[in-house]
C-alpha cells in the first residue's frame, strides 16, 4: 500500500525560505518511486486545491504552476524514496497546506490518484 507522509511545513515570514519533505513507501517493483511522476499540491482556505509543481524522478523533467515559477524548486531522493520541494521567496498568497500526490502513471502525467497527508504552510506578512 502506498504511503506519502509530508513534513517540513512551518510559519514563515514573507520572503523567507522552507523546505517541504514527502517520505514515500509502498512502492513495489515494477511500480517503483521512479516509476510514477510525483507532484506537490496546495489547498489554501477557502479555496480549491491546485498543483504547484511535478517531478519524473527517473529522469528529471519538472513541471511548475506559474505562480510558482522561479521561486520553487521540486527534486527528488531517489535512493531515500522522497520528494522535496525548496520554497523560496515566499509570499503570504503561498499559505497553504501542502500535500504530495502519486501520478496515475509515469511521466508525463495526466492525473493524480493519490494524495498523502499535508503539511501547513503559513507565510505572514
Amino acid at each position: 500500500e502506498v504511503q506519502l507522509q509530508a513534513s517540513g511545513g512551518g510559519l514563515v515570514q514573507a520572503g523567507g525560505s522552507l523546505r517541504v519533505s514527502c517520505a514515500a513507501s509502498g512502492f513495489t517493483s515494477p511500480f517503483t518511486f521512479e516509476y510514477y511522476s510525483i507532484g506537490w499540491f496546495r489547498q489554501a482556505p477557502g479555496k480549491e486545491r491546485e498543483g504547484v509543481s511535478c517531478i519524473s524522478p527517473s529522469d528529471g523533467d519538472t513541471w511548475y504552476a506559474d505562480s510558482v515559477k522561479g521561486r520553487f524548486t521540486i527534486s527528488s531522493d531517489n535512493a531515500k524514496n522522497t520528494l522535496y520541494l525548496q520554497m523560496n521567496s515566499l509570499k503570504p498568497e503561498d499559505t497553504a497546506v501542502y500535500y504530495c500526490a502519486k501520478g496515475r502513471g509515469s511521466w508525463p502525467v495526466r492525473s493524480f490518484d493519490f494524495f498523502g497527508q499535508g503539511t501547513q504552510v503559513t507565510v505572514s506578512s
